[in-house]
């Protein structure tokens, strides 16, 4: 008898539903995680991505990308493409182990969390995030993990917290491996962590690839990378950890190939196969008929002492078409100014990619597991 299914919606929380988490990876049910503190969100989910609606059973998730603006797309996961992604994970790190979760569980990289666990045989541990971060909590939950080998994932602004904890520095430490994505970790950072002997792994990957897929430039087992154009050209993925597509769009262009997802990325590949991102197609600045990438400038930006984060964005200009602007947080206690920003990007960059304003705020706007959210950083200056 055919399997005549409809998604689900999952509420998650800091209280993972082990139970529904281990029917998914079995595929005996179809999923749509949502979250469980948020109503609003959890209905705008339901009703552009069909919970409560038919779904072919070889779909075991449906997940939401990060975009908070216009209507959400869902990628759609077998259960083949989740456990593709969780075995070459633990393969890359160095077996299986116990998952801490410090992340929005409704999100692909705080679902990956919890399913890695389960398949790894392991209750996960989790943190409530709900209402921010709290480093303090970090190193009671770490003790109570009792696998062998033991992970957590987080983003680069906990990272920072966890910096300035000496307590929580010392417990995550002790753990084998802490992926750190969902945005671009500044090289400052990473340096930081390092050296206080944190086993910090970088990832690369989104909703359509379950997660992260590419770890310290290196691309996990099966993954194929093509890059479209001259480089940095557009980054194009393959392979099993890559969605069947998306939820009621069928013909959507990043799924033309079969079995490849082309991304917005912009990036280069080494003769070594290793992936470097540079920025995102969709986020270039065109002034004055050149093309700036953002990245490119925080980057530069990021490795001045006096800056603590910083979003580069262009902005319409009546001469040149789009200026480029800087929206910079100072470091604590940091000497800085419009012309400290502008005398130091141009020690380092191109004139054309020298910002024309700078703005200072005291943090910068996030969406999703921690990306900048440029569309209401924009909306603010305009």
């Amino acid at each position: 008898m055919t399997d005549r299914r409809v998604l689900q919606p999952l509420p998650l929380s800091a209280t993972a539903d082990v139970g529904a988490l281990t029917d998914l990876l079995a595929g005996s049910a179809s999923y749509l995680p949502v979250p469980a503190a948020d109503p609003t969100e959890t209905a705008r989910l339901c009703t552009a991505l069909g919970a409560g609606e038919p779904i072919d059973p070889d779909i075991a998730l449906v997940v939401a990308t990060s975009g908070t603006t216009g209507t959400p797309k869902g990628a759609m996961h077998s259960v083949d493409s989740l456990t593709a992604s969780i075995d070459a994970t633990h393969e890359y790190l160095g077996g299986p182990g116990g998952w801490l979760l410090a992340l929005p569980a409704h999100h692909i990289a705080g679902l990956q969390v919890l399913l890695r666990s389960i398949r790894a045989g392991f209750v996960p541990i989790t943190l409530d995030v709900s209402t921010g971060f709290d480093p303090a909590v970090l190193v009671s939950a770490i003790d109570q993990m009792t696998s062998r080998r033991r992970y957590t994932s987080l983003v680069p602004t906990q990272l920072v917290k966890v910096l300035g904890h000496p307590a929580a520095t010392a417990a995550l430490s002790a753990v084998d491996a802490v992926l750190v994505g969902g945005a671009a970790t500044p090289q400052a950072l990473r340096r930081r962590a390092i050296e206080a002997g944190i086993p910090i792994v970088g990832t690369y990957g989104m909703s359509e690839t379950c997660g992260g897929c590419v770890y310290d430039g290196n691309p996990l087992r099966g993954i194929k990378i093509r890059i479209e154009g001259e480089a940095p050209g557009r980054v194009i993925l393959g392979g099993p950890m890559v969605a069947a597509g998306y939820r009621g769009l069928p013909d959507h262009p990043a799924f033309t190939d079969t079995g490849w997802f082309r991304t917005d990325d912009l990036g280069t590949v080494d003769t070594h196969g290793l992936l470097t991102i540079i920025g995102r197609a969709d986020e270039a600045i065109t002034t004055g008929g050149l093309t700036i990438v953002p990245q490119v400038v925080e980057a530069v930006l990021l490795s001045d002492p006096t800056i603590s984060d910083c979003a580069v964005l262009g902005l319409p200009d009546d001469r040149l078409g789009e200026k480029v602007v800087a929206v910079v947080v100072a470091a604590r206690g940091a000497q800085v100014s419009v012309e400290s920003v502008k005398t130091f990007a141009a020690q380092h960059l191109d004139r054309t990619a020298v910002p024309r304003d700078v703005h200072f705020v005291d943090d910068l706007p996030r969406r999703g597991p921690g990306k900048v959210d440029r569309a209401a950083l924009r909306a603010t200056l305009i």
